[in-house]
């Protein structure tokens, strides 16, 4: 008796749920935003979004906001949401940042987005923002880089805010930098601030 062999048909590849970000409130409440594979790309999670525009309740309509690191673009897309009136968005991986823009075309939001390294562009001259949004990437030292160069080139006012993450085992003297702790929070091994200016 000769046996048929049948060939296992290969699973059909799902939608990457992974690379979808939701908008938790404002004018595109519940608008989902596909974003690309990166290294090191991790958008700030739903819960912690949340918590944030909880702390920046008052803060945010008509403020204007730098997303450095941007990544998804998630914490910026997600104030420009809630009525920021300008949002600046800086993302050096140039597949990241063609996605970020798609994204903004998607949204019809006006808003710009840089494709170059965040520690070049704090170099370059620009007004005040009032609430500056740092994620940077894990271990590697950029976070502190990037908060002297802010102070330096005088990117905040006297009541700026910026929120920031950073790994649990990294700790920072915020006073050194001219800022004090208005919330934080923890997050798995995420540590969560937000911080004011003094």
């Amino acid at each position: 008796m000769v046996r048929k062999v049948t060939k296992k048909r290969k699973p059909q590849r799902k939608n990457n749920v992974s690379n979808t970000l939701r908008i938790i409130g404002g004018d595109w409440r519940s608008r989902k935003l596909t974003f690309v594979d990166a290294v090191g790309l991790r958008p700030t999670p739903d819960r912690i979004r949340e918590t944030l525009f909880n702390w920046l309740q008052g803060k945010v309509h008509g403020s204007r906001c730098l997303d450095l690191f941007a990544g998804s673009g998630a914490l910026g897309l997600e104030a420009l949401s809630r009525g920021a009136s300008e949002v600046v968005f800086v993302e050096k991986n140039k597949n990241v940042a063609t996605q970020l823009k798609h994204n903004l075309e998607i949204l019809s939001a006006n808003a710009d987005v840089h494709q170059c390294d965040a520690l070049l562009y704090l170099n370059q001259p620009t007004q005040a923002f009032d609430i500056i949004f740092l994620d940077p990437p894990y271990r590697q030292e950029l976070l502190q880089k990037a908060l002297e160069q802010i102070n330096q080139q005088k990117l905040l006012h006297k009541h700026s805010l910026i929120y920031l993450e950073h790994e649990a085992e990294s700790h920072l003297d915020w006073q050194t930098f001219g800022f004090q702790v208005i919330k934080q929070s923890q997050a798995g091994q995420v540590n969560c601030f937000l911080l004011e200016t003094i």
